[in-house]
């Protein structure tokens, strides 16, 4: 090799490493995604104000380019229906749907303009009673708490942002419109179990070992969904208590989530599970929800539980585009009874 030869090679190498070391997204700036750096993760690198967390990251761009995996129209529905009788984390509250009008009501005993109408029209309408915590949800930035302080994600605290009527900052209403690109990572079914053991702990080499099975790649900004095959038991609505709590508890530890965080970028994770974290949680963990703490409070990663991944799963749909909308509800912890879907 000549010298002017080597030359040229030598300034090469030099301005590939200052160009990592410049560009703290490395291989996700090659899809347009800020904010996210390996080894380090997403974290509060939106400023002082932001409620959105690693949400941050979604473009036009980003969002054209997880539609883009939508060739065939096909759509899987991932919510679970939930009603009075729906297994939930013993945490919450039950859910009461109450007929508030009806059509023998209004009229029998007035209700607007159904009494009298020539027509013979009413209504049904219905009065909720519901924990924010229940049914196909995720979790927002402000759900958990840590410190004398009851902090959360940013620094936002109890005595300046709590409230008696929700939380005022990192409400659920301000979680954007999720759509992005998405994998499925089926544990279960690369064991070859129908559903993971009670309080089976899901590691880093449990993901990449289905992963490597699947042949699917995560790639900085994705969205990963973790199935452990508990949701089969869901049925119409989620009654089989016994059951579901059995299996509920598998879930991911505090490595697997800084793993799929801080090496592979993933932008959202979720599961089929109430809680998405092993429970309980390992020894010596500093917390009984560490994921949780990590996830939410420290990354600004959102959460999502009781996703229904069997259909996939079933057709070995491993990456998809994942769109949720949120309900607009104003004070409101998480995104609750949803309705996401993956396109194909």
């Amino acid at each position: 090799m000549t010298r002017k030869a080597r030359a040229a090679l030598g300034f090469a190498v030099v301005m590939g490493i200052v160009g990592c070391i410049a560009v703290g997204v490395t291989i996700g700036e090659e899809r347009g995604i800020q904010g996210w750096t390996r080894g380090k993760g997403w974290g509060r690198v939106w400023g002082k104000d932001d409620e959105r967390g690693a949400l941050n990251f979604m473009t036009d761009a980003t969002r054209l380019e997880a539609l883009s995996l939508a060739r065939k129209g096909k759509v899987y529905d991932l919510g679970v229906p939930y009603d009075r009788s729906s297994f939930k984390w013993p945490g919450h509250s039950p859910c009461e749907v109450m007929s508030f009008r009806s059509p023998e009501g209004v009229k029998r005993q007035g209700g607007g303009p159904a009494a009298g109408d020539a027509s013979g029209a009413a209504w049904h309408s219905s009065a909720i009673f519901i924990s924010d915590n229940v049914g196909t949800q995720i979790d927002g930035l402000g759900h958990v708490t840590r410190g004398e302080d009851n902090h959360w994600y940013n620094g936002f605290a109890e005595a300046a942002a709590g409230g008696d009527f929700g939380i005022r900052r990192c409400e659920a209403a301000g979680i954007p419109p999720v759509i992005l690109s998405a994998v499925l990572i089926d544990v279960a079914g690369w064991k070859g179990l129908e559903q993971l053991p009670s309080g089976y702990a899901i590691g880093p080499d449990d993901l990449r070992g289905a992963l490597q099975a699947q042949g699917t790649e995560i790639r900085p900004g994705d969205a990963v969904l973790i199935r452990t095959g508990v949701l089969r038991h869901w049925g119409q609505d989620g009654s089989n208590h016994e059951l579901l709590a059995k299996h509920d508890s598998a879930g991911i530890t505090l490595d697997a989530a800084k793993w799929l965080v801080e090496e592979k970028g993933a932008a959202f994770i979720g599961a089929d599970t109430t809680g998405l974290e092993v429970a309980p949680a390992p020894e010596g963990s500093s917390s009984f929800i560490p994921v949780h703490l990590y996830l939410l409070v420290e990354q600004g990663v959102h959460i999502g539980e009781l996703h229904y991944l069997e259909d996939l799963a079933r057709d070995k749909a491993y990456r998809f585009c994942y769109i949720a909308l949120v309900n607009k509800i104003r004070g409101a912890v998480a995104g609750f009874t949803l309705r996401p879907v993956a396109m194909l």
